[in-house]
């Protein structure tokens, strides 16, 4: 087999036409003809199957070492298509800190659906095995949370998941297949918001889902089918051209992340970091063992009564948006943002306070991201 780098930039032929085309071209057709009316064809309507999608279905399978992939029309659509495998009465262990609209998604919709969900610390794996009940189905967690980059074993959690016969879902949104493949390390399911890493240009909205196994893949694949929040063929190009540039990408975020955290380390405006590269923390203790890198992702805290707005807004090349994982280095702040739907206690309880910033690297000339930061905490003032 290829090495990984190349498998990114290589995926599997598909010998699907006579041009000679690099590329896998960009199939626009909605429905597709039957040579007979009893003849058995692998594509028949878009939204049941289209070969653009499912190139790239089949090469981020191939990259996580899955059974089959899914590309959805969000990340949002890829985990609701994934928690919708379950059925009313079901127990769902989720991590304390999740995405915002994961956490939407199961509180304002599959509650309605009498799912049922525990939330723990899934950094302790004790505090996991006694949230299990008779009814549970599933671990459900960030690899790296979102905000805080707190970092869960996924082969620890998996051991607890297996003892149990429960399933291990993984949103492995922060790291790509680059930085790690859980799958390998025990999970049964990853899903990526790939408007972020995989495509990488802010440019696209697009959601992956991986199965390691035939049977859960087929009921995530009836959901997408059903539901019919599918990639468009024009996005699963752009996901597809994408990830062949993700190890290039990748180094450069990683690189320039690094040189980051050592300037925020150097300036008194900061109270703290979060970012598992950091030695002497739990994260980095338990990333070291799994990952290949510790993102593009750095928190930080303003000390308190320095205005975190007036420093987020005063940055001129970093642009103040929400997402992440693009080649353009990107601030905001969750507690105004991100996590906006979260109540004021909810945000306290996971750790967003209002001092809290978020920073996605990007791959400019790190001198430039470092000048602009020190501008903007140049002229910070007190609140």
């Amino acid at each position: 087999m290829t090495e990984f780098d190349t498998r990114l930039v290589h995926g599997k032929s598909q010998k699907d036409n006579n041009t000679g085309a690099v590329n896998v071209p960009v199939y626009n057709s909605s429905t597709y003809i039957y040579p007979s009316v009893d003849a058995k064809v692998k594509y028949d309507y878009a939204r049941s199957g289209n070969p653009t999608r499912s190139y790239l279905e089949q090469q981020v399978a191939e990259l996580e070492n899955g059974y089959q992939g899914f590309a959805f029309s969000s990340g949002s659509a890829a985990i609701h298509a994934v928690l919708a495998i379950f059925k009313p009465g079901d127990h769902l262990i989720i991590g304390k800190e999740i995405y915002g609209g994961t956490f939407r998604i199961i509180n304002e919709f599959f509650k309605r659906w009498n799912l049922e969900f525990t939330a723990v610390d899934t950094q302790n794996p004790a505090e996991i095995e006694a949230a299990v009940k008779s009814n549970t189905k599933a671990i459900y967690f960030e690899s790296f949370t979102n905000p805080l980059l707190h970092v869960t074993s996924v082969k620890k959690t998996a051991e607890v998941a297996k003892k149990y016969h429960l399933l291990t879902i993984v949103d492995n949104t922060f790291l790509s297949p680059y930085l790690q493949r859980p799958l390998n390390l025990g999970a049964d399911i990853v899903v990526h918001s790939a408007t972020k890493y995989l495509s990488g240009h802010s440019d696209v909205i697009a959601g992956i889902a991986v199965a390691k196994d035939p049977e859960i893949a087929k009921r995530i694949y009836f959901n997408q089918n059903a539901i019919g929040s599918t990639l468009s063929p024009e996005d699963s190009n752009l996901v597809r051209r994408g990830i062949q540039t993700l190890a290039v990408r990748m180094d450069r975020h990683l690189s320039n992340a690094q040189k980051i955290v050592e300037f925020l380390q150097s300036r008194a405006e900061i109270a703290k970091i979060y970012y598992p590269g950091i030695a002497g923390s739990r994260d980095h203790e338990i990333a070291a063992k799994e990952v290949d890198g510790f993102g593009g992702i750095v928190s930080f805290e303003l000390k308190y009564g320095l205005d975190s707005t007036q420093f987020v807004e005063g940055t001129k090349l970093i642009q103040l948006a929400v997402s992440l994982g693009a080649v353009e280095s990107l601030i905001e702040l969750p507690y105004k943002m991100t996590h906006a739907e979260l109540s004021p206690e909810e945000q306290l309880k996971a750790g967003i306070t209002h001092q809290l910033v978020r920073l996605s690297v990007g791959i400019e000339d790190p001198k430039d991201l470092i000048a602009d930061l020190a501008n903007s905490l140049n002229q910070l003032s007190r609140k």
